[in-house]
């Protein structure tokens, strides 16, 4: 069996049962979770799972510990949802672009232009669909937390400003592995590029690659800016980021300490909500100010050129592709 390097990492296990030295100091063994992502420590969503872990201390009078590593300290997306799947890791955040190799339904939150605004958004993912995408993922050992806004996706490049879908013909566009990413390069004549978020800048400033797509603090924070001169607010996608726990790891819990982290959770996704919304105006801003030309374009041409991916998916014959039609379907009827 491969050993993914993710695990070599986790000198640790996931799920932890550190039991006290005197009884007169802990009745009960302390449980430790550790939390592997690939975000800096300034973005809000690791602030806001630092919030999270803060509550569960406290609500748990010290017996819960989410001990948080940034900045793929544990692995990529991919091998962190890997790990947690193998029990090597207990918990990850992760963009819902690769989860969609792991979770056919999870296709759906790439369907660009999905969504009418910010309030449609979180109605669905408050929601009964939001909630049965969080759960789609347990035959795979993979459930769903909460999700935390990582605003809309839009595009950035180094040498050519993009005005209008046309400009994207013959770009290399750096994607996340996500199959419905790269069937939106494709509808706009692009050629999409995955590579891993850790890896973006050095290919950026080599050329590897012409451009990407991402939200304003992740460009900004990643230092993105300092490469490419353009970014393009056509907001053509919100991926959601999605806190996950592996099954194994959550059903170690008893019920108490399953309501506690729920909950915590919950909490946090308030909390980030409001840092989210700072970041967004401030790192527009900083991108702005550091020379980059923001563009603000018409985005009726861009939801024409994807608007193939739609129509792939609903009336389709083919079971998996149905699903995601069926779901497409549901959230245009959420009002």
């Amino acid at each position: 069996m491969k050993v993914s390097r993710s695990s070599v990492r986790c000198l640790l296990p996931a799920f932890a049962l550190v039991c006290g030295l005197s009884p007169a100091v802990s009745a009960k063994p302390q449980v430790i979770l550790k939390l592997g992502h690939g975000l800096p420590t300034t973005h809000p969503v690791h602030q806001a799972m630092v919030f999270m872990a803060e509550r569960i201390k406290e609500r748990s009078d010290g017996q819960m510990i989410v001990q948080v590593f940034p900045s793929e300290q544990l692995g990529t997306e991919k091998e962190c949802i890997e790990a947690l799947q193998l029990g090597y890791l207990a918990m990850t955040k992760v963009s819902s672009a690769p989860m969609e190799s792991f979770v056919n339904k999870m296709k759906v939150l790439g369907v660009p232009y999905l969504f009418r605004d910010a309030d449609h958004f979180w109605k669905v993912l408050k929601g009964p669909i939001g909630k049965e995408l969080l759960l789609a993922g347990e035959a795979k050992r993979l459930r769903g937390l909460c999700y935390y806004d990582a605003g809309a996706r839009s595009f950035y490049t180094k040498d050519d400003p993009i005005h209008s879908p046309d400009d994207l013909k013959g770009l290399k566009i750096r994607v996340q592995n996500s199959i419905m990413a790269m069937k939106m390069i494709k509808a706009m004549d692009g050629s999409a590029t995955p590579i891993s978020f850790g890896e973006l800048y050095t290919s950026l400033d080599q050329g590897v690659v012409d451009g990407a797509e991402n939200n304003a603090p992740s460009f900004v924070q990643a230092r993105h800016y300092e490469v490419c001169q353009y970014y393009t607010l056509d907001e053509h996608t919100c991926l959601p980021d999605i806190l996950m726990i592996g099954t194994r790891s959550w059903r170690r819990l008893t019920p108490e300490q399953q309501q506690i982290l729920q909950e915590a959770a919950d909490e946090s996704v308030e909390y980030q909500r409001k840092l989210w919304i700072e970041a967004e105006a401030n790192d527009l801003k900083t991108a702005q100010e550091a020379g980059v030309t923001i563009i603000r374009p018409d985005k009726q041409p861009f939801r024409e050129k994807v608007r193939s991916i739609w129509e792939e998916f609903q009336g389709s014959q083919d079971e998996q592709l149905a699903e995601i039609g069926d779901l497409i379907n549901r959230i245009q009827e959420v009002q």
